[in-house]
C-alpha cells in the first residue's frame, strides 16, 4: 500500500491516494454558476485520486462567500454538470462539498437574507462582503422545524449534485460552518434536543448524513469534520467533550457505512484521530490542515504508516495541476501563489504549468 496505489472508499474507486482538499475560490461571480474558468480549473486537477470541490451552498441563505458556487438553481445544477463531465472525460473522480456556511457569512454576501446558527452567537470578527469587510451579525437560531427544512436543503443539494453526474458528496461539518457550529459548544447553546449534551450536539449531524445517505446511498456520502481546529469562534478546548461529542457521532455513523470520513487535525496520526477512526470503522483521509503545507513526504508517510486511507492535499494541488505526476516522479514543484487564492480570474487558478509546458 502507498500513496500512489488504488484505494475504494464506498462506492468510489480511485487510482491513487491523493485526494484534492475542498478549497474555496470564489471564482462563480454572483449566479453560483460554474464557468468555463472553474470547468477548466478541475478538468486540470483530473489526474488526483479524488477530486473533493469547493464548498458549494445547499440554499441561499448558506451562502458564505461573495463569488462562492452552489446546488440549488438549475443554471448551478449544469454549471457542475460540466465540471464532472470534463472530470470523467479524464478518467477522475469528483464528489461535490455541500457547505452551509450558517453564521459565517452577512445579508451582503447571501442576497440580503438572513443568517442563521444553532444559537444567535455571532463570531468576534469581519467577513468580506460586496460592500467589504463588515462584522459578522447576530444570527438568528434555528427552530427545530427550521432545522429540519436545512436538512431537506441538505439531501434535496445532494440529489442535485447526482443528477449533475457527480460521483457523490461530501458533508461539511468542520471549519465553524453550520454543522460544526452545532458539534461545538462555544456555538451551540441550545437547550433542546439539539443542544446541552455532547450527544445533543451530534444529533443534527448525525441526521443530516443519515439522511443524505438514504437520498443517494451512503457509499456517494463522505463527511469532514476538524474537531479541536478552534476557527472561526468554533471552539473546542476540552479534549474530554471533544472525544465525547465526535464520539458519540462517528458510533452512530458507522453502521451506515458511508464512503469515508475526512479529519482535518493537526496530528493525524495522533491518539484523537485514530480513535475516531476506529471508531467510525470505515475509510480515513487526513489532512493536517491550515498551519502547514502538506508534503509529499508527509502524505506518503501517513499512508505507508496505514495512518490513513488517503490524503487530502489543498496548496499543493492549487499550485501543481499534475501534482501525482510530479510527486510520483520526485518532480520539483510550482510555489503557490497565495495572494491570488480568492482573486477573480485565470491568473493563480488555471495557470500553473504542468511538467509537460515546462
Amino acid at each position: 500500500m502507498d500513496l500512489f496505489s488504488p484505494v475504494t472508499l464506498g462506492d468510489l474507486e480511485l487510482a491513487n491516494r491523493v485526494v484534492m482538499a475542498p478549497l474555496t475560490r470564489m471564482r462563480s461571480g454572483a449566479s453560483g454558476v460554474p464557468g468555463d474558468l472553474v470547468v477548466e480549473h478541475y478538468r486540470q486537477r483530473a489526474g488526483v485520486g479524488l477530486i473533493i470541490t469547493e464548498g458549494t451552498y445547499p440554499n441561499h441563505e448558506g451562502q458564505a462567500f461573495v463569488g462562492q458556487p452552489g446546488i440549488v438553481t438549475d443554471e448551478q445544477v449544469e454549471g457542475w454538470r460540466r465540471v464532472a463531465d470534463a472530470v470523467h472525460a479524464r478518467g477522475g473522480r469528483i464528489v461535490l462539498q455541500v457547505m452551509h456556511g450558517g453564521r459565517v457569512t452577512h445579508p451582503d454576501v447571501n442576497g440580503g437574507r438572513r443568517v442563521v446558527a444553532p444559537s444567535a452567537v455571532a463570531i468576534d470578527g469581519e467577513g468580506h462582503t460586496e460592500e467589504g469587510k463588515q462584522p459578522y451579525p447576530v444570527p438568528q437560531a434555528l427552530t427545530v422545524d427550521e432545522a429540519r427544512q436545512t436538512l431537506q436543503d441538505f439531501v434535496s443539494a445532494s440529489r442535485r449534485a447526482i443528477e449533475a453526474g457527480l460521483d457523490g458528496v461530501e458533508i461539511h461539518g468542520a471549519n465553524g460552518y453550520l454543522l460544526h457550529e452545532f458539534l461545538s459548544p462555544a456555538s451551540n447553546r441550545r437547550a433542546d434536543e439539539y443542544g446541552g449534551t455532547p450527544e445533543s450536539r451530534a444529533r443534527f449531524v448525525v441526521q443530516v448524513v443519515t439522511a443524505v445517505a438514504a437520498a443517494i446511498g451512503a457509499g456517494k456520502v463522505g463527511l469532514r469534520i476538524s474537531p479541536e481546529h478552534n476557527i472561526q469562534d468554533a471552539y473546542e478546548t476540552d479534549r474530554d467533550d471533544v472525544r465525547a461529542t465526535y464520539g458519540a457521532l462517528v458510533d452512530q455513523l458507522r453502521p451506515l457505512g458511508l464512503a469515508y470520513l475526512s479529519v482535518l487535525h493537526s496530528e493525524p496520526a495522533g491518539e484523537l484521530v485514530q480513535e475516531l477512526r476506529e471508531r467510525f470503522g470505515g475509510p480515513l483521509v487526513a489532512n493536517s490542515g491550515f498551519g502547514s503545507v502538506t508534503t509529499r513526504d508527509e502524505a506518503v508517510r501517513l499512508i505507508e504508516a496505514a495512518h490513513a486511507d488517503a490524503v487530502a492535499v489543498g496548496r499543493a494541488v492549487i499550485a501543481n495541476p499534475d501534482l501525482v505526476e510530479r510527486w510520483q516522479g520526485e518532480h520539483p514543484e510550482n510555489e503557490p501563489k497565495s495572494h491570488l487564492f480568492y482573486a477573480p480570474g485565470a491568473e493563480g487558478y488555471t495557470d500553473y504549468p504542468t511538467l509537460k509546458a515546462g
